[in-house]
């Protein structure tokens, strides 16, 4: 799934979001609506990992889908 229909399904994406990375508030995911850049920025943030590591995770959450 890329990134532009993680935009378009963004709003049914949230859940699932929040199972994974559980850190993520509502507040959080309401101003990513589906840029994966600020949801990258945001894990970085919470988890502390590296902008490599957080792009990785993104690209997983999406490769599962």
């Amino acid at each position: 799934m890329n990134s532009d229909v993680i935009k378009g399904k963004w709003k049914q994406l949230t859940g699932k979001i929040q199972e994974r990375w559980g850190d993520l508030t509502h507040d959080d995911l309401d101003v990513a609506e589906g840029h994966t850049e600020y949801l990258e920025g945001k894990l970085q943030e919470r988890y502390g990992w590296t902008k490599d590591k957080a792009k990785e995770e993104v690209k997983n959450f999406s490769r599962d889908l």
